[in-house]
């Protein structure tokens, strides 16, 4: 079964934090995806990733600016389009990645990549001119994560990220950044870049244009939830959690399916910016958000179908990971 996912609504008033400006309704919008704009008022609410996708494509239509507001000069729809075109003739990722910096140039984004700092490392950077001129460092941020992403679909494969650079001020938690950048350090300061790996930059582009349509049909939903890290320890763990969601397994049974020591997987566990039991409640949370959205499903089966003997137990932890009770956020649905 697909993996279903779950975002803060911070990023949800990010997506939205330009439409009164530009004349449109934020809450006839949120109604239209089928999200509560009660949701929106909870510190530690949560929604789909699917419902964040789709209002994200919709704000960007009813805007006509796939930067949402946040750059001087909007980009046009079919800008994202445009570029998946531009680069997938590329011969390797570095060169889509060297295309992806001259495409959004000629809409006044500086990206910059520099092949010369590291034998083991390439980094992709904006302009600190660029970074000046944005309203909110929210675009660079995105920019950045879309980039990553973007390349890791192109290959068909996790580019893995060294580090994560990104202009102040903070506008998340340090947990979300770390899940948007799928573990990598995450610093702030005056500046904005990733640090990628290089030997998998020299790998070749793996999509075509056949692949290329079915991903242009919803390319949000497609980097929000291929985060291609299976081959990585949270990956395998979570793989194998998944398929007994209903009776999850403990540390040392995944450690012996995984044939190593039970020790060595929470360090492993540990360099990857995760534990076993963050592993576990953030799949137990996704799959419950994504229950809720079903009709006919009772919160006493959603809290059987997640791993909870008790549905009280359940409704304790669900309001421990969204801030309201499961009757409260199906009720805004």
């Amino acid at each position: 079964m697909q993996r279903k996912l779950s975002i803060p609504v911070e990023f949800v008033h990010a997506t939205l934090a330009n439409t009164a400006r530009a004349g449109i309704d934020a809450n006839q919008l949120l109604i239209t995806n089928r999200i509560s704009p009660r949701l929106l008022l909870e510190t530690n609410a949560r929604i789909s990733m699917e419902r964040f996708a789709d209002l994200q494509a919709h704000t960007m239509v009813a805007m006509n600016d796939e930067s949402l507001g946040y750059h001087l000069q909007p980009l046009p729809l079919g800008t994202w389009e445009m570029m998946c075109h531009a680069t997938l003739s590329a011969q390797t990722l570095l060169q889509a990645l060297q295309r992806f910096c001259r495409f959004y140039q000629l809409f006044g984004l500086k990206l910059r990549v520099d092949t010369r700092s590291s034998q083991r490392q390439i980094t992709v950077s904006i302009d600190s001119e660029t970074l000046s001129q944005m309203n909110s460092e929210y675009l660079a941020h995105s920019l950045l994560f879309h980039c990553h992403r973007y390349l890791s679909w192109l290959g068909n494969a996790f580019v893995p990220i060294h580090s994560a650079t990104l202009n102040a001020p903070q506008r998340f938690s340090q947990q979300d950044y770390h899940r948007m950048f799928l573990g990598a350090p995450v610093r702030f300061s005056d500046q904005a870049e990733l640090r990628l790996n290089r030997r998998s930059l020299m790998g070749g582009i793996e999509q075509n244009e056949l692949s290329l349509r079915h991903y242009l049909r919803h390319p949000m939903l497609m980097m929000l939830t291929q985060s291609h890290t299976a081959s990585g320890w949270a990956g395998r763990v979570y793989t194998i959690l998944r398929r007994q969601i209903n009776a999850p397994q403990e540390l040392n049974a995944v450690a012996d399916e995984l044939e190593i020591h039970p020790q060595t997987l929470r360090r492993r566990l540990d360099a990857e910016g995760t534990s076993f039991s963050e592993i576990r409640a953030f799949m137990r949370r996704d799959f419950a958000l994504h229950l809720l959205g079903k009709q006919g499903l009772s919160i006493e089966e959603i809290a059987y179908r997640t791993g909870f003997s008790e549905s009280s137990a359940f409704i304790r932890a669900f309001k421990t990971w969204t801030g309201v009770t499961p009757y409260t956020y199906r009720k805004g649905l």
